[in-house]
């Protein structure tokens, strides 16, 4: 049951900030709402307010610069990602993702700053968007900040948003070259949660032989979204081999942090990261080798 609570709506950023400051100890942000609406009937949370940024356009935009890279506002929709040309030619990876996110009500309605803002370590954006080294913007009425998305997440459903802060952008520097990313979910049921993901960015040097630099990104893995940095380790400065991904894909699986949950057991996901990270690194490394 949901308990009662005032509804504000926010017609700008200004307005939402001004709300979030006057009501930081008792509000929550409403924009889609489709994992907000859950937790209020489960009793998880019961807001005194809830600050309604459905209507905020100035955070709803997708705008790309071949020299700054990608920003996306936060009341951005998936679906508005998935259908964007400007990000299927850039950043592809992006459009893979979305297709497979959810149900299309949930795109049509969802927006990208509220998956991330919900801090729910299985999502299927933060991994991506920590293989692509994005970053967010966060606000309040005092002060902006930027930081790593792979920062952004603390904890589950715990996120490095202040109580008196609202997240407005999201940013993807340009892609270099010889380089590709890729992702995959494993699902028992197409278009629902993951129960482990791996998001995989690779780049070549300029003869297209090793690789120059590599980020891997764990979902369902931990906690938190999770980068697999000593498993990056490994394939930096090697050529693509078979030993080199099964030592990669072992040291991905070590350096999660797995649950045993009604999904899956811990072992289980231990083994499903181990293999998407070597399948996510092959697949990524060919497809660079492809740009080369």
């Amino acid at each position: 049951m949901i308990h009662d609570f005032v509804h504000l709506q926010a017609d700008t950023t200004e307005e939402a900030l001004a709300f979030l400051a006057q009501h930081k100890d008792s509000c929550k942000i409403i924009c889609g709402g489709q994992s907000l609406l859950i937790l209020m009937r489960q009793g998880l949370v019961a807001p005194e307010y809830l600050i309604d940024i459905k209507r905020v356009e100035e955070l709803n935009y997708i705008n790309f610069d071949p020299e700054e890279g990608l920003r996306i506002g936060a009341t951005t929709t998936h679906r508005a990602i998935e259908q964007s040309p400007v990000i299927r030619d850039n950043y592809p990876v992006l459009v893979d993702m979305e297709e497979n996110l959810a149900s299309i009500q949930t795109r049509n309605w969802g927006t990208i700053g509220g998956n991330l803002a919900h801090g729910e370590p299985a999502g299927c954006m933060a991994p991506v968007l920590i293989a692509l080294n994005a970053t967010v913007t966060l606000a309040s009425v005092e002060r902006e900040r930027s930081l790593p998305v792979e920062d952004f997440t603390l904890d589950y459903f715990e996120t490095a948003l202040e109580e008196d802060e609202l997240l407005l952008e999201i940013q993807v520097p340009v892609m270099p070259p010889k380089t590709a990313a890729v992702y995959e979910k494993f699902t028992i049921i197409r278009n629902d949660m993951g129960i482990v993901s791996v998001a995989a960015s690779i780049t070549l040097d300029d003869g297209g032989v090793e690789c120059r630099d590599a980020r891997i990104a764990l979902g369902g893995a931990a906690s938190t979204p999770l980068r697999a940095k000593e498993a990056e380790k490994l394939v930096v400065g090697q050529k693509l081999n078979d030993d080199m991904l099964i030592r990669v894909g072992g040291k991905a699986s070590e350096e999660a942090e797995p649950v045993d949950d009604i999904h899956a057991s811990a072992s289980y996901r231990g083994h499903l990261v181990e293999t998407l990270t070597r399948k996510m690194v092959k697949k990524a490394w060919e497809q660079a080798e492809a740009l080369a």
